[in-house]
């Protein structure tokens, strides 16, 4: 073995500092992804409202802020609506969530649905054409909606990290695993959301969540196709 002398060995670490700070990184280097901390809510029944609809119904501009929700910039407003289904069933107390939207929407779950007395399609959030309208009956008007009443099909928000994580894309499907006391209960076609400056979490209805005992879940887990 050949052993450098005092200059050489100075002067190949003056090289080696020199090329650590030009490339700190090399270029074939693999990142390590991070497992991201995964949030599993119940989104109970609820109204989105359009300006003009919070101005009838409760006559003021905007709507009260409750509390925050679980993704920045989305809240539980004060306000709450009657709404009114065929033969005159009704839901006496829905929440309102904001911030306002284009179109009104009302998200129910099937227990909610066969209570009112409506047959509404399970669709994205937004996609409401050829659904079931409904009556909402506020403190200062009265608004009959021609469509707008939606089953939210089960889905999972994600930031562009997370969707690098689990290998999928916009509008992708994954499986959703929950482990309990007294079942485990695995969700099907789960539809993917990604976008900017959004948190992991998944959105089942009060049915779905209560079908998988969520309250007393030891664990929660997502599934990518590509994992099976």
């Amino acid at each position: 073995m050949v052993s450098l002398s005092p200059d050489r060995q100075v002067l190949e670490a003056i090289v080696r500092e020199i090329v650590s700070k030009r490339f700190p990184t090399p270029i074939t280097a693999k990142t390590e992804l991070v497992k991201p901390e995964l949030t599993v809510s119940i989104s109970a029944r609820h109204i989105h409202l359009t300006d003009e609809h919070v101005q009838i119904l409760f006559g003021q501009e905007r709507l009260t802020k409750m509390k925050d929700l679980h993704q920045e910039g989305f809240f539980a407003a004060e306000e709450t609506l009657m709404l009114v289904g065929p033969r005159k069933r009704m839901l006496p107390t829905v929440r309102i969530l904001g911030p306002t939207r284009p179109e009104t929407q009302v998200e129910l779950a099937f227990t909610d649905a066969i209570s009112l007395g409506i047959d509404p399609p399970v669709r994205e959030s937004g996609k409401l054409d050829g659904s079931p309208g409904c009556v909402l009956v506020g403190p200062k008007g009265v608004v009959e909606l021609k469509k707008g009443v939606i089953r939210a099909e089960r889905h999972v928000h994600m930031g562009y990290s997370d969707a690098a994580f689990y290998g999928v894309k916009d509008k992708d499907r994954m499986k959703l695993r929950v482990t309990a006391n007294s079942c485990t209960t695995t969700f099907e076609n789960v539809l993917v959301r990604v976008g900017k400056k959004i948190k992991l979490e998944v959105h089942l209805d009060t049915d779905e969540g209560n079908a998988a005992d969520l309250e007393h879940a030891s664990s929660v887990e997502l599934i990518a196709n590509s994992q099976q």
